[in-house]
């Protein structure tokens, strides 16, 4: 593991709404519904490292794991993984489902918060 800081966070059931919703009321969260045996969610999670960096002033990386949060997981319609969703202004405004590339993402999150 590399020792730099972190820039993605991780939320549970119990922080969720302060994590995620209340605070997509000041920016963009962007929700990472993973799983510790799904291999395309390990390949993204050095590309969720580099958005979260990219974007450091305007968007909260946020992640989730399935195994151990199933109920969030329903609750925010996550069929496959890894499945991206993102917040704004308490809502869910846009999802990406599977593997994605950094630009991908970064365009979808720009596409939300300009909505």
């Amino acid at each position: 593991m590399n020792t730099t800081k972190s820039s993605v966070f991780t939320a549970t059931g119990a922080d969720f709404d302060s994590s995620v919703i209340e605070a997509s009321h000041d920016r963009v969260v962007l929700v990472d519904f993973w799983a510790e045996w799904c291999g395309p969610c390990k390949a993204l999670a050095p590309v969720l490292e580099e958005v979260a960096e990219a974007r450091a002033d305007s968007l909260k990386v946020v992640k989730v794991d399935v195994d151990t949060e199933q109920r969030l997981a329903q609750n925010h319609g996550v069929r496959a993984l890894p499945t991206l969703v993102i917040f704004h202004q308490g809502q869910a405004a846009g999802q990406l489902v599977g593997l994605q590339s950094a630009d991908s993402i970064l365009e979808a999150v720009d596409r939300v918060a300009s909505a």
